[in-house]
Formats: structure tokens, C-alpha cells, sequence
């Protein structure tokens, strides 16, 4: 589609502010489906390529995370085949089903999530009987893991928000490696979604490359911020985003 040259400024702009907001904490989707939508896309339209453009947010708070990433690797590879089930199962339903009856329950599952973060360090307290090795905590991180990719191909406003509460409560690390384990994990899941959308072809090609553009840049920023912070202030705007991001859905 063609863009006016304030409507591509726009865009850029909005990929810029969504790769900061996912380098911290995710809710990037949150700005970009919004804001193409306001440009003159389709609602589905507007969602798969908001999906493809946010893809390289994920990429440029890796860079920002490589520190918090030593040692994890090994737990990523064992989180992708739920993150490849999950995606594709999220993805497939997007594309063949009736998304209003998802949509309705999308602010309360938001909520949840935000309230489970704002809650993790107790309820990770409850569990230190266990230990780091426990295979409760393995099957919760997996289980967890396969859910919210099921969420986060089908819609996946707040998905960093999910993974935050899931991994904060199924692992025993600090909270900047679990933001950079949650890094790693969306890239995985948001490319692979970005493939299967890129082979349905409803991109908005234009839109998705100002936003891609916008969201490396974003993303790395917002992954240097993120570990600037004090872990309380962190966790503060992780809920701060969360609810607003329920909020706005509610209120849609």
C-alpha cells in the first residue's frame, strides 16, 4: 500500500516507542496494531503485520540482554518445541477462526497475567521448598510456556507480561535474566508466527518494513533501560503496562 510521507514518519515513530516498550517488558503490540489500523489497514491485515514488524524488537534486546543470557541457552532450546507448537496452534486459529469470542476473554487473560507478575515474588517464596531443580517447576515452565504461545500467535498484546509471571514464578533467577530468557523466547515464537502469516500473504509490506525499522532500534534501547533499573522500579512498569494494556482492550 502507499504511504504519505507523514503516515510512514508515523509509523516509524510507533515502531520506535513498541520495540522500547518490548525491550522492557513487551506490550509493543499494543501500540503498532493501533496505529495501523489508524493508517487504513484491516483489522486482520493490521494484526499479521503488526506480527511481522515487531519481529526485530525481540532481535535488538537480545543485543541489549547478552549479559543476562550466559548460562541459558541450553533452557532455551528446551522451551522451543513448546514455543513452535504453541505459535503455529496460536497462528492457525488467527487464521481460521472467528476472532470475536477470543477477543472478549484477550483483557481478562491480560489481567491475570499482569496480577500473577505483581504477585510472583511471594508466590515464588511459596515454592523455594521445591528448589531450582524440582520437576513441578519444569512442567509449570513448559506448560506455561506452550499457553502463552498459543496467546501469542493468535493476538499476543501484554505476551512479555505472561512470560515474565510464568518464568518468574517456574525459575529461581533474578528478574533480568528472566526479562532476557523472555527476549529470546518471543523472538522465537513472533518469527515463527511472522513465517506462517508471510505464507498466508495479507502483509502490508511498506508499514511492516517502517515498523521493522523502528523496532531494532526500539528494542535494543529498551533492553539497555530495562537493565539500568532497580529490579522494584522494573517490575513497577511491568504492571504499569500490563493493565493499561487490559485497559485499552477492555475499553476497544
Amino acid at each position: 500500500m502507499a504511504l504519505s510521507a507523514p503516515k510512514a514518519v508515523f509509523l516509524l515513530a510507533v515502531g520506535i516507542a513498541a520495540g522500547i516498550f518490548n525491550g522492557v517488558a513487551g506490550g509493543g503490540t499494543l501500540l503498532t496494531f493501533p496505529a495501523l489500523l489508524a493508517v487504513g489497514l484491516p483489522a486482520l491485515t493490521a494484526n499479521i503485520t503488526s506480527a511481522v514488524g515487531i519481529v526485530p524488537s525481540y532481535v535488538g534486546s537480545i543485543s541489549g540482554f547478552r549479559r543476562e543470557l550466559e548460562g541459558q541457552w541450553p533452557r532455551v532450546r528446551s522451551l522451543v518445541p513448546a514455543l513452535v507448537v504453541g505459535g503455529a496452534s496460536g497462528a492457525i486459529l488467527l487464521l481460521t477462526t472467528p476472532a470475536a469470542s477470543f477477543r472478549s476473554v484477550v483483557p481478562w487473560l491480560v489481567l491475570g497475567a499482569t496480577a500473577l507478575f505483581a504477585l510472583q515474588p511471594l508466590v515464588a517464596r511459596s515454592l523455594d521448598h521445591l528448589g531450582p531443580d524440582h520437576p513441578s517447576r519444569a512442567l509449570l515452565l513448559q506448560a506455561g510456556t506452550l499457553l502463552i504461545a498459543v496467546y501469542g500467535g493468535y493476538f499476543g498484546a501484554a505476551m512479555g507480561v505472561m512470560m515474565l509471571a510464568v518464568f518468574g514464578i517456574a525459575l529461581t533467577e533474578p528478574l533480568l535474566r528472566v526479562n532476557g530468557l523472555r527476549a529470546v523466547c518471543s523472538v522465537v515464537l513472533c518469527a515463527l508466527v511472522a513465517a506462517i502469516f508471510l505464507i498466508h500473504g495479507q502483509v502490508a509490506w511498506l508499514p511492516a518494513a517502517l515498523i521493522a525499522a523502528g523496532t531494532l532500534v526500539g528494542g535494543w534501547a529498551g533492553a539497555t533501560v530495562a537493565r539500568s533499573l532497580p529490579s522494584a522500579v522494573l517490575r513497577a512498569i511491568v504492571v504499569v503496562v500490563g493493565t493499561a494494556t487490559a485497559l485499552v482492550l477492555l475499553l476497544r
